[in-house]
């Protein structure tokens, strides 16, 4: 018997009849040789900690453009709390920590530089639109390792396609990571609009506070207990109704007073601004693409998904400096 035979066991023995067992995966869109050591959905964790799109993420936004000061959030960082929540919650319930883990690092590569206004201004000048989930997906499938993919299986591609609220994952491995990104941005979001001064925690209405908490710990721990509350010994996972009212109310606290906040948005239209040059910069210069875009387009490709794969894939810092290439001149920049 393998190490990987041995660890398929061991789920079976120990994991809950409801969590998601690697020997039961649906497969992967092109199938090959298992591992000998690792089952199927660590295998898929490692292979997203590999690729080039994770490494992006480090210099992404999350909300603050280019903030002033060594610890705000990045889309990086956001990744691995949404994958801490997700962890912690999955083992209290016995899940499958492993899925959970490939779905919470994978589920956001397909994000654009400068957060949700690079996503807004591709969406909006490319006539085939974009949404960060499909293309996370798509970054999986087709854009790693050179028109490759991934390869990885079934359940942690719906998880990531799934992610989002109106999301519908098909495992609850999927559904952890679902509300786990929720809880990672109301706790770091917060956490970082108290620190740009946006925001004082008294701030928060009373009636959100009197239910999760007065501090970004307090509401963490608040939601990672009643999650796992609600979920214990169920095929669902869920929060109480007070703590997803509560949940509700600080969304839309945070998207009134941080996510449309024209103070912490103030320079988002520049960036809009920024993407679309560069999208219709390279729509009209094709011959300009590297390589394995160019070859994306040999394959049949939309020129305009191939643009967006090109231009959403790069990082708030490369795309800047791309601008700067064509549109600055060199004298200009010392």
């Amino acid at each position: 018997m393998t190490i990987r035979e041995n660890l398929e066991q061991w789920e079976k023995q120990y994991l809950s009849p409801y969590a998601s067992y690697s020997t039961d995966s649906k497969g992967r869109m092109r199938p090959e040789p298992h591992c000998d050591v690792r089952p199927v959905f660590q295998r898929d964790r490692d292979r997203i900690v590999h690729c080039k799109a994770f490494r992006r993420l480090k210099d992404k936004t999350q909300v603050f453009l280019s903030p002033e000061g060594d610890h705000y959030r990045t889309r990086l960082t956001h990744t691995l709390e949404v994958s801490q929540n997700a962890r912690t919650i999955a083992k209290a319930l016995r899940l499958n920590e492993e899925l959970v883990e490939a779905i919470a690092l994978g589920h956001d590569l397909g994000h654009t530089p400068f957060g949700h206004a690079g996503e807004r201004a591709l969406n909006r000048i490319c006539p085939l639109g974009f949404e960060h989930n499909l293309q996370s997906v798509r970054t999986v499938d087709r854009l790693e390792k050179k028109g490759q993919g991934l390869n990885l299986t079934e359940e942690v591609r719906d998880g990531i396609l799934n992610h989002q609220t109106s999301g519908t994952p098909h495992t609850l491995e999927g559904k952890i990571v679902r509300l786990s990104d929720k809880i990672a941005y109301i706790h770091h979001d917060m956490d970082d609009a108290v620190r740009a001064g946006i925001l004082k925690e008294s701030d928060v209405p009373r009636e959100i506070r009197d239910v999760i908490g007065s501090t970004p710990s307090d509401r963490f721990d608040h939601f990672i207990h009643d999650i796992v509350n609600a979920s214990m010994g169920k095929n669902d996972i869920r929060m109480s109704e007070e703590t997803h009212l509560a949940m509700t109310r600080m969304r839309a606290f945070m998207f009134e007073h941080v996510y449309e906040n024209p103070v912490a948005k103030s320079e988002e239209s520049k960036a809009e601004r920024l993407m679309e040059t560069l999208y219709l910069h390279f729509l009209h210069h094709i011959d300009s693409l590297p390589d394995e875009f160019r070859g994306l387009l040999e394959q049949g490709e939309p020129r305009e998904q191939v643009v967006c794969d090109y231009v959403g894939a790069m990082t708030d810092r490369y795309a800047i400096a791309v601008y700067d290439d064509i549109y600055i001149p060199k004298s200009w920049m010392g």
